[in-house]
């Protein structure tokens, strides 16, 4: 689309094309049920929060409509914030050496703690800041959505930083481009193929926690939201398959409209920030981003808009931050820190991390032993065997499928949606069959309840490689095609090395997901059986439902623990090697 503005125009020319064409009659009625359904969303945020207690979840199908609708903004408005929260955080990582050293531990963290375990320490912030209005709920269910998002786009988006080829990073500086001019010409949009597939995760992966966030537990009081979450939720504890059958058809339809209205248009719109000198015969279409810019009314009311954006981003703004947090700095160059400034903050952060050690074993010493401290760490190996293979499983599935996809927009175009709609079946719905098959068969949990672990995470790798072979350069492509590089070299030589730091993002946010997920996984029942595998997520399942908090305590710094550890031993190095030697330069 051309957002170039001419201010020169002739009055008749403008007059014009101000006159709506059959394009634009459309285009609007999409626009305007997109305007009510927010306002309308917005609302209902607004209306005094004892109007929750009198409203009870029907399973009447007639409701969903509604309730799909109140749970898709609720998604849209933590998506909106994962983006500001990876644009910020993202940036800060790859840009400061020091500032990295801490925030990325801490995201490797982040990713690591439970859902329920935001929720219990957010919700009375919330509420206590709107406390008679649905809007504290609103945004505390918000939140916890923000946190199945936001992770893997962040290290998404750290990746492409740290990878931006070398040649486009020195012509950036060769126009003198400032940290600011550059971060939005070329860091940005060379993230962006990257970032969607990443958005498209997040936004089928809250799925996976919206059951907990629309059900929200203050003290003794539970705060339900209307929504296909505690649809679902009532419909798991009133055993009605019925009702679950209406919740597919539901989330079916959702996905496809916004994989349709949002997602397709965002990768056909991404695909010109390709790395690449020829153009690829087989680009990504959407019919909606055809529509609009076919439109001339519409079209001309976002030129102005287009215009403002791209003269904030040509806006030649000089940030002056203390040294060892200048974001001007590229990844490549590390400017070496004076030593005793690295010597400070190292001591800083030993400080840091002593003084909350200190804390957490102070807390968790009051009910706990030291025999239990030793069978919880037991435990956490048995889930990190668990993570372990099945990572190494699905990575072996998806990684040539995620290629095979990738480098064919056409079959991306179709498999998009469906991917979409596994990423975002939440196990809850399995839970019968797994928990019926098991008990009948005298299976093994730890064995067949693994299964579970991975359903929603291993997506995470599958959409990264695509992500990878979709921006992977064409150039590149035709001259293995002329040299004729086939099979295994081609695999290799070529692909693997395009593709692997966008699987080790993939990885590394699947096996952080799958370890929160085995809280959900390793401990399901349904109706009055119950099923448990032997694992730490099972563990801080059953301490929580007993609400043993320093057991959950100790089982949540465990987990945190075993997964930092592993993202340092093993994703951290492999990072390492995709900066230094898989660059596209």
């Amino acid at each position: 689309m051309d957002f170039s503005f001419d201010p020169n125009r002739t009055a008749n020319a403008s007059a014009w094309r101000l006159l709506p064409n059959r394009w634009d009659f459309v285009a609007f009625p999409l626009i305007i049920c997109l305007i009510a359904m927010t306002a309308i969303g917005f609302h209902q945020t607004m209306a005094p929060i004892s109007t929750l207690k009198t409203q009870v979840i029907s399973l009447d199908p007639a409701n969903l409509p509604e309730y799909a609708l109140r749970t898709t903004l609720r998604m849209l408005a933590a998506m909106v914030a994962s983006l500001v929260f990876t644009l910020v955080y993202g940036t800060l990582a790859a840009k400061s050496r020091r500032a990295g050293m801490v925030l990325i531990p801490i995201l490797d963290i982040l990713q690591s703690v439970p859902v329920l375990g935001y929720i219990s320490f957010t919700v009375t912030f919330f509420l206590a800041l709107f406390p008679k209005q649905v809007l504290g709920a609103e945004l505390a269910a918000v939140f916890a959505i923000f946190t199945s998002q936001a992770w893997n786009m962040t290290f998404s988006f750290y990746q492409s930083l740290r990878t931006v080829p070398r040649d486009l990073d020195e012509v950036s500086r060769g126009f003198h481009l400032t940290a600011w001019q550059r971060f939005w010409k070329l860091e940005v949009p060379f993230s962006m193929p990257g970032l969607i597939w990443n958005m498209m995760m997040s936004m089928s992966g809250g799925w996976f926690f919206v059951v907990a966030s629309e059900a929200i537990t203050v003290g003794n009081n539970t705060i339900t939201l209307p929504g296909i979450g505690a649809y679902l939720s009532q419909a798991i504890t009133e055993r009605n398959l019925g009702a679950i059958g209406w919740v597919i058809v539901a989330m079916s339809v959702v996905i496809l409209a916004y994989d349709q209205l949002m997602f397709r248009p965002l990768v056909a719109w991404a695909d010109k920030f390709r790395m690449e000198t020829t153009s690829s015969g087989d680009a990504p279409e959407s019919w909606l981003l055809d529509l609009v810019r076919r439109t001339r009314l519409i079209h001309q009311l976002l030129v102005p808009a287009g215009w403002v954006f791209s003269k904030l981003a040509r806006v030649p703004l000089r940030v002056s931050l203390p040294q060892g947090l200048r974001l001007g700095q590229p990844a490549v160059a590390k400017r070496a820190s004076s030593l005793a400034g690295d010597v400070v903050w190292a001591l800083v952060l030993i400080a840091a991390t002593i003084y909350v050690v200190w804390r957490v074993v102070a807390y968790v010493s009051t009910g706990v032993t030291g025999s239990e401290v030793g069978h919880v760490f037991l435990l956490g190996v048995f889930t990190l065997l668990r993570v372990a293979v099945l990572i190494v499983i699905s990575s072996l599935i998806w990684v040539p499928l995620g290629v095979l996809i990738g480098l064919r927009p056409a079959v991306a175009e179709k498999v998009q949606p469906l991917a979409q709609f596994l990423a975002a079946f939440p196990a809850n719905l399995l839970f019968p069959v797994f928990v019926i098959v098991i008990v009948r068969f005298h299976l093994n949990p730890d064995i067949w309840l693994s299964p579970l672990i991975v359903l929603g995470t291993q997506w995470y790798i599958l959409f990264n490689v695509v992500a990878g072979a979709t921006a992977y350069p064409n150039d590149y492509r035709e001259a293995a095609t002329n040299f004729r590089i086939r099979g295994w070299q081609w695999w290799r030589q070529c692909m693997l090395p395009g593709i692997f730091p966008y699987y080790v993002t993939g990885a590394l946010t699947a096996s952080g997901g799958a370890w929160n997920a085995s809280i959900v996984s390793e401990a399901v029942q349904w109706g009055d059986t119950h099923v448990t595998a032997h694992g730490l997520g099972a563990y801080i399942a059953e301490t929580t439902a007993a609400g043993d908090f320093p057991k959950i305590i100790l089982g949540i710094a465990v987990m945190s623990l075993f997964v930092t550890l592993f993202n340092r031993s093993v994703w951290r190095p492999l990072y390492a090697y995709a900066e230094s030697k898989l660059r596209l330069d």
